[in-house]
């Protein structure tokens, strides 16, 4: 029989979601289980369950982690960008397919809603702060467009979350690939969001 780890509460809890990610990337959401990452951290069965009752709540860790790493994606990228509302648009785009590509399976589960508990305290900030970064490149269009309402905000940012979100999981399904290319260039052609919506 192998020889079980002892951890202290807090770091099992860490081992089993950074293990947990590990293998959601290596073999998929339908590869993980409990059993199975209790084996890979080296405890008994039984003892993921101590923090972790059931899988919705260790996907719902995984997105805490996820949606806290996106938006460090997005935030990044803009740094290095002009101080230009195009510019910055591009730039949040690069990072969420930078971040889209990097973990497609977290990707897909953090946007899975029936997989997570949103009632969670968790998961409200990390998911907010990324909602932020939407927020803040759409509102310029918004000004441009005379949407500058509670209601045409909402509408810009969903037009301009629905381009970047799609181009992401066209991406990562392999369906926008070129030859010498990755997909991950945001807006490729036929179409540049950023150009049509703010126009230089």
């Amino acid at each position: 029989m192998a020889r079980q780890k002892s951890y202290h509460h807090g770091d099992l809890r860490q081992a089993l979601i950074e293990n947990g990610l590990a293998m959601l990337e290596e073999q998929g959401l339908e590869g993980l289980t409990l059993r199975k990452l209790a084996a890979r951290v080296g405890v008994s069965h039984a003892a993921p369950e101590h923090h972790f009752p059931t899988m919705r709540h260790l996907m719902t860790a995984f997105a805490v982690e996820g949606f806290g790493l996106f938006a460090v994606s997005m935030r990044s990228a803009m740094a290095q960008a002009a101080d230009d509302p195009a510019e910055q648009l591009r730039a949040a785009a690069r990072g969420y397919l930078a971040f889209a590509r990097s973990r497609p399976h977290l990707f897909r589960l953090m946007f899975t809603a029936n997989r997570l508990d949103w009632d969670d305290p968790a998961l409200g900030p990390p998911a907010n702060a990324a909602h932020a970064v939407l927020e803040e490149i759409s509102l310029p269009v918004a000004k441009r467009l005379n949407r500058d309402t509670p209601e045409g905000r909402a509408a810009v940012e969903q037009l301009v979350w629905s381009q970047i979100h799609g181009h992401a999981h066209l991406m990562i399904d392999g369906k926008l690939q070129q030859e010498g290319g990755t997909g991950e260039e945001p807006f490729a052609a036929p179409l540049d969001l950023a150009s049509v919506l703010l126009p230089g």
